[in-house]
């Protein structure tokens, strides 16, 4: 009986502590999620008529996102945008008693590419400087937006793809005709053809540069007008504008559509170089890409290390003293790791391949500087101890008889390894792998020494041969916080996406891992009936 009322009392404490657990994650999430994902919401906007104690009055148009009374007077945190012609996107201002406000319908939102939002009162749209007439003009407006914005995405896709295949084709004629002159085997004829070859790719790149300048040229014609609560009047171009609303003329229908349009928006397209609400794409892309690279790498390297440890190398001083510096590896923080790879993988390893295969590329680096490579190869060194132990505890704890059962049947080791050890530990690997990603997938330290970078001009895929280009340096959602949270001028504006990005970043880590788990339970299923 006493042992049962202690096994009970072992057992509520075991929940309790599970449900902690559970309610911080909860908890986590839920901050997270209101913070950052408020921010995608369409917020009214407010005219304010202040009057400070001291001053003439001030006139305020914006997002009110504070008002408390001070005594006699009010104090309001207002987000003005207007950042590259008026004040800080964010102003603090006080009031001899409550300020005047409304909210006027026709006051307009702009979401820019660059200097971040932007309100006011749309005046008029103009192409090449004439005003052009509509009798609804927020369609027209959505119109032209729509039209440069499939301007942009065909400039893009020329710049990226199409012009891109073309320097890489020009680069490896050139390679390769400077290889044939090295070994004295470029004959007249061979001459002739680089010539022809190289003449009809410049005349097809020269075509895309001038179809590229039209493109450029024809979304910078449209602008539009807007006037600030000041009264002055901004031409704004329409190519720099993402997208418009009226906040305060929406209905409920219409806010939930432009919630979901912003979120769609915020993990799909790219950030921008002047601020404002940024995407999240090429840092998603980064992290999951990484991730799988460092698996790929981290996954044969720990199982090889557990079977050696556990089936071969048997318990002598050696292997004790592996075992103490897999465990101690462990611990060591990222980053070292960060400042080993840099030496040893960037500058050592990615050094000698750039002497020994792009020598004609120096002293400009290949693979001698950070990249996508070294990054994995980094975490993939991190992790590894993770996955040793994991997988050897797995090992363990298979029955010594399946083993001599097999061999007494005939089976070699290797094929007792191979068919019937290693099924039975693939749990265990991916329980290992599990806690690798968890691991990888958040860390920023190492990375900010061997890969990562804040602004990324191309994707580490595209469709250039090889397509998968390890030695481009990418983005990370993990470096994007940090930045975001240490390295931003504008804080204030960026705190909602801050939020959004660490939401973003726990919900890859816990998706990836629920993945691994589903698997796990699968294997595990499947090789349950083997040890009865």
């Amino acid at each position: 009986m006493k042992a049962m009322r202690q096994n009970d009392r072992w057992r509520w404490l075991t929940a309790g502590a599970v449900a902690v657990c559970l309610l911080a994650f909860t908890l986590l999430i839920g901050l997270l999620g209101w913070q950052g994902v408020r921010a995608f919401w369409p917020q009214p906007v407010d005219q304010y008529l202040f009057q400070p104690p001291e001053g003439a009055a001030v006139m305020v148009l914006g997002e009110t996102l504070h008002k408390q009374p001070q005594g006699e007077q009010w104090r309001y945190v207002v987000k003005t945008g207007n950042r590259d012609f008026a004040a800080p996107d964010f102003r603090v201002l006080y009031s001899q008693g409550a300020a005047k406000t409304r909210r006027p319908a026709d006051a307009m939102v702009l979401q820019r590419r660059s200097g971040g939002n932007a309100y006011g009162w749309l005046i008029e749209l103009r192409e090449d400087n004439e005003v052009l007439t509509a009798r609804d003009r927020d369609a027209l407006l959505h119109q032209r937006l729509v039209q440069v914005h499939e301007q942009l995405r065909q400039a893009s896709h020329i710049r990226r793809v199409q012009m891109a295949r073309l320097n890489a084709q020009l680069e490896s004629l050139q390679q390769q005709a400077d290889e044939q002159r090295q070994h004295g085997t470029f004959t007249l004829q061979d001459q002739s053809e680089f010539d022809a070859n190289s003449v009809a790719l410049q005349r097809r790149f020269s075509a895309l540069a001038q179809q590229l300048t039209h493109l450029q040229h024809e979304s910078e014609r449209d602008t539009l007008v807007l006037r600030d609560v000041q009264g002055q009047d901004h031409i704004i171009p329409l190519a720099q504008v993402v997208d418009a609303w009226y906040p305060n003329a929406m209905s409920f229908g219409q806010k939930l559509q432009h919630f979901f349009s912003q979120i769609w928006q915020f993990v799909s397209d790219s950030p921008t170089s002047g601020g404002g609400e940024s995407g999240a794409f090429p840092a998603i892309f980064g992290t999951v890409l990484m991730v799988l690279l460092m698996s790929i790498i981290v996954m044969p390297l720990g199982v090889v290390a557990a079977v050696w440890l556990h089936e071969y190398a048997g318990r002598n001083a050696l292997t004790r003293l592996v075992r103490i510096a897999v465990v101690n590896l462990a611990g060591v923080p990222s980053i070292v790791y960060g400042v080993f790879g840099l030496g040893f993988f960037v500058w050592l390893i990615g050094g000698t391949i750039d002497q020994l295969f792009f020598s004609r590329s120096l002293p400009n680096p290949t693979f001698g500087t950070p990249g996508l490579l070294w990054a994995a190869l980094t975490l993939a060194l991190l992790t590894l101890p993770v996955v040793i132990v994991a997988t050897e505890e797995g090992l363990s704890r298979i029955p010594d008889n399946l083993r001599q059962g097999s061999l007494a049947l005939g089976a070699t080791q290797a094929e007792t390894l191979w068919r019937v050890v290693l099924p039975l530990a693939v749990p265990a690997m991916l329980t290992g792998l599990i806690l690798a990603v968890a691991r990888a997938a958040g860390e920023t330290a190492p990375l900010m020494l061997v890969g990562v970078v804040k602004m990324a001009p191309e994707l580490p895929v595209d469709a250039v041969f090889p397509y998968l280009h390890l030695d481009r340096k990418f983005m990370h959602l993990g470096f994007q916080i940090y930045d975001l949270a240490f390295q931003s001028p504008n804080i204030d504006a960026d705190r909602p996406l801050l939020y959004a990005t660490a939401l973003l970043l726990v919900v890859i880590i816990l998706s990836l891992n629920l993945l691994a788990m589903a698997l796990r339970h699968r294997l595990r299923e499947r090789y349950r009936l083997m040890t009865h």
